[in-house]
């Protein structure tokens, strides 16, 4: 296909029951845009038929690629994978559930052609838009994860795990090539990078729902997320981005 003018990404693990009903709503929405849109799926070494349904899907539509992780890696090997692999002006990964509804999307295109460099789908700037929430031990670890961010990254936004974030294709060159978290806590480093190199972060209220069958252990994984945002500072701190914190900044 030509040159697209949108790239979504779609990191998959295991995804056998639900990815073709994701592809048909997807590409039902590529389609409805009229522009250039193409659509990656990054399968992370899922031990279903995940890539086979992926293939078979891609025969029919051109703008469908499937791209392959070495193995199991984790969400955020998968969304750099599938962003490094994209070619549109405009660079938007969603999580395979669409737990915010893909038509979400314009409203993240149009704080993007506002001129933000990166929109991050919210949860939490207008809760009322949330459609089923989160369990309440869900909630609870989220806003304490939220608070660390704050202190630690000093990153200010109610919401950075939402898996809803669009890039232009300035900040996607510059956050994703030096990314080095792989798994869940790789939300708050891109942010983090992003907030570094001063590219402008727009928080944006979108349409949401829990969705069950979530992989994510709350407690297991939410220690290493927390264990990742010090990561994230020391990998600064030793220059491991090409960026050093301020001296008040730093641990």
């Amino acid at each position: 296909m030509e040159s697209p003018t949108l790239s979504i990404v779609l990191p998959a693990y295991n995804e056998a029951e639900r990815i073709a009903i994701t592809l048909d709503k997807v590409m039902r929405y590529a389609e409805q845009r009229g522009a250039k849109t193409e659509v990656i799926v990054v399968n992370d070494g899922s031990s279903d038929n995940t890539a086979d349904i992926v293939r078979e899907q891609a025969g029919r539509h051109p703008a469908l690629r499937l791209v392959d992780n070495p193995g199991n890696r984790g969400k955020g090997y998968s969304v750099r994978n599938g962003m490094l692999h994209a070619r549109g002006d405009v660079l938007l990964f969603s999580d395979a559930d669409l737990s915010s509804p893909i038509e979400e999307a314009d409203k993240l295109l149009a704080a993007i052609q506002s001129g933000a460099h990166i929109a991050i789908g919210s949860r939490w700037v207008r809760t009322e838009l949330q459609v089923k929430r989160q369990p309440v031990h869900r909630q609870f670890l989220g806003r304490m994860f939220n608070l660390a961010l704050r202190l630690i990254l000093g990153l200010n936004f109610k919401d950075t795990q939402c898996g809803f974030k669009a890039f232009n294709r300035h900040a996607a060159e510059v956050v994703f090539p030096p990314q080095q978290i792989e798994r869940w806590g790789f939300d708050p480093e891109l942010l983090y990078l992003a907030k570094r190199s001063n590219l402008k972060i727009e928080e944006v209220p979108v349409i949401w729902s829990h969705r069950d069958g979530t992989r994510i252990q709350a407690l297991r994984d939410g220690l290493r997320m927390f264990a990742e945002l010090f990561k994230i500072r020391w990998n600064a701190i030793r220059g491991k981005y090409g960026i050093r914190p301020t001296v008040s900044e730093s641990l």
